[in-house]
């Protein structure tokens, strides 16, 4: 581990003008010798955010810490947020605020020229956002769990909401202490003392525009509304704050380590930004953990219910970043050499309960060269009418299953690949104003990722007694293989390939990878984990770009991307597909009467059909590793 060799002292709220003219504050953390600056200019780290710069050093003490190091560290407030100006929009500022906030560094002198940057989530997009626009001073990213195209696997998913993003505005509205936003006082009383919850909105869905606590800071409702019913992709979508792939091409040169985790919300994007930045001649790596979404969640070794042992966990997330960054930043090109890809495979456990009433499903870090891995043999698993999954297609003549979808009773979400889909409750007893009370000890999920046996319980949204596998729904189309006779490894991006048709004028169709466990002494009826999902909106099956309604009983073959995964399957283990047509409040469910996206005023059970016959071969294509060559 490394020491700390310098004193440091910080200049706090510097106000650093935009092109419009908008200020954001900005706090400097120089490195000090004896109560004083360094003189000389220094190697600059950045970063860029939109939960209270102040607050995030408080819980992380990471700007210090690599101050003490040696670096001139810069974070700042994105645009209306908290100590900044401006209006918050969703993040499509961050492109242009980014950019010109490396331009005013590379002003200064105390600057070498060379910026890294880093950050978790939004502030990942703060990241690839400005590399986007080719900054010469960004010389290393290191985005954590971010995004390549908000309308593909991350705001939008496949033409349905991931309604976290909703639940954000709810939230991150209640707790911006940003002065102007909230010029009345009793503003910030109604969003944080008494405000209906976000988990009671999701009953009443879709919102409406001026009936919730949103319509009180205007900002908010305005971009919250438009991401959430402006479904086609289009210019609105292009943007390179929100889709850093249509400028892979323009990217800075930057040095870019992409952290991801297997059951994080932007598992989809990270291997996208890795190929894309990839074949663009760009130096970068991978690392994709077994872990949920988070700044410190690479540190852990846990999923939800699931213990993968503690050689999943980082011993340091932050030293792994101090060696990108003295090599990239400071150019000290020793002592750091990653794999192109470094991944964790996932599964090879004992399946025992560990004391923390986790299932350990163990796993193991292992080096690649490429993605998806150049042995892959892309295999189908194809559907079969009596519920089985065989690499053997069907040969019926007319096979088919229907089932009735009631977006009245949508199907639960029990883990998975979220974030942010919490709550933040009311203030302390005798705390007034939310700038005293701190963000993370508020905040409630309303739906925990990860993976958990696919059991109702009480604790997910819309389950209810007496809580019965999920797959006993007469909604859910379960389709698994035989206990298998050797172990088997799933590594690599999942297509699933269906021939359907439905009586309503529009509907969606789900899917879930589940490693199914045997009975065992703590697990007495087995253990159904998920891996991974998607959701498909019938009328985007033909692209993201235009609406196409598919006529009620009309036939046509639809394909649900499902995040990558690693996962070794044990022998004596099935591996089941879970289809069905909802996966709430991960994703907004459809109403079927085809009604303009996030304003829909009525809603109809459908009767939805899976074909699985010789002529309509329905399938998953899993990625299978030989494990012959599997270390």
């Amino acid at each position: 581990m490394s020491n700390g060799q310098y004193e440091v002292v910080v200049q706090r709220n510097v106000m650093v003008a935009m092109r419009d003219g908008v200020e954001l504050a900005t706090d400097l953390y120089f490195p000090a010798r004896g109560g004083q600056a360094l003189d000389g200019p220094l190697p600059v780290l950045l970063l860029r955010t939109p939960y209270n710069k102040d607050e995030v050093e408080a819980t992380l003490g990471a700007n210090h810490w690599f101050a003490e190091r040696g670096y001139l560290c810069v974070i700042q407030d994105c645009r209306g947020c908290y100590q900044s100006g401006g209006d918050v929009n969703f993040l499509f500022p961050e492109a242009e605020d980014g950019f010109d906030t490396l331009a005013w560094i590379d002003q200064q002198a105390w600057s070498n020229g060379r910026v890294g940057s880093w950050g978790t989530s939004w502030m990942g997009w703060t990241q690839t956002a400005m590399a986007a626009l080719g900054p010469k001073n960004l010389v290393a990213m290191v985005p954590n769990m971010s995004g390549s195209d908000a309308h593909q696997s991350s705001v939008r998913h496949g033409g349905a909401m991931e309604l976290r993003f909703l639940a954000w505005a709810f939230w991150h509205s209640a707790t911006n202490t940003q002065s102007t936003l909230k010029t009345e006082p009793w503003v910030d009383g109604a969003l944080n003392q008494g405000a209906t919850p976000f988990r009671d909105w999701l009953r009443r869905m879709p919102i409406r525009p001026g009936q919730t606590q949103l319509s009180l800071v205007p900002p908010y409702e305005s971009w919250a509304f438009e991401i959430f019913t402006h479904a086609d992709r289009d210019a609105y979508w292009k943007h390179p704050s929100v889709c850093p792939r249509e400028y892979w091409d323009r990217f800075s040169d930057a040095a870019t380590l992409l952290v991801g985790g297997w059951y994080d919300s932007y598992t989809r994007a990270t291997f996208e930004n890795f190929t894309g930045l990839s074949e663009q001649g760009r130096h970068v790596r991978l690392l994709m953990g077994p872990w949920t979404h988070g700044a410190i969640k690479p540190e852990l070794s846990y999923a939800g219910d699931v213990e993968f042992g503690a050689v999943a966990a980082l011993d340091s997330f932050r030293e792994l970043h101090l060696d990108w960054f003295d090599c990239h930043v400071r150019q000290n090109r020793t002592g750091l050499e990653l794999a192109p890809v470094r991944l964790f495979v996932m599964g090879g456990g004992s399946g025992q309960r560990t004391p923390a009433g986790r299932l350990l499903h163990g796993g193991c870090w292992r080096d690649e060269s490429e993605w998806p891995l150049a042995r892959t043999r892309f295999t189908p698993y194809y559907l079969h009418g009596d519920g089985s999954l065989q690499v053997a297609a069907p040969t019926a003549e007319e096979d088919a299953t229907t089932y009735r979808f009631d977006p009245a009773r949508p199907v639960p979400s029990i883990g998975g690949n979220v974030s942010s889909l919490s709550d933040v409750g009311p203030l302390p007893r005798g705390v007034t104003e939310a700038e005293f009370a701190p963000r993370d000890s508020r905040m409630h999920d309303i739906l925990s990722s990860g993976g958990y046996d696919q059991v109702e319980a009480e604790r997910f949204l819309g389950c209810q007694e007496p809580c019965l596998p999920l797959g006993s729904r007469a909604d859910v189309l379960v389709f698994q293989t035989p206990p298998l006779a050797t172990d088997l490894e799933v590594t690599g991006p999942i297509e699933v390939k269906l021939w359907v048709c439905s009586s309503a004028l529009d509907t969606d169709f789900t899917a879930k990878l589940i490693d199914v466990y045997p009975p065992n002494s703590w697990y007495p009826h087995g253990y159904a984990l998920n891996l991974t999902d998607s959701i498909t909106r019938l009328r985007y099956r033909n692209g993201r770009s235009l609406a196409e309604p598919l006529p009620p009983g009309e036939l046509d073959e639809i394909t649900i991307e499902l995040y990558p995964t690693s996962n070794l399957f044990a022998r004596g283990h099935r591996i089941r597909l879970d289809i069905s047509s909802s996966n709430f409040p991960r994703f907004d469910v459809n109403p079927n009467t085809g009604e303009p996206i996030g304003r829909n005023r009525r809603q109809v059970a459908a009767d939805n059909t899976v074909f699985h016959d010789r002529l309509r071969a329905s399938h998953i294509v899993l990625p299978l590793i030989p494990l012959e060559s599997a270390d």
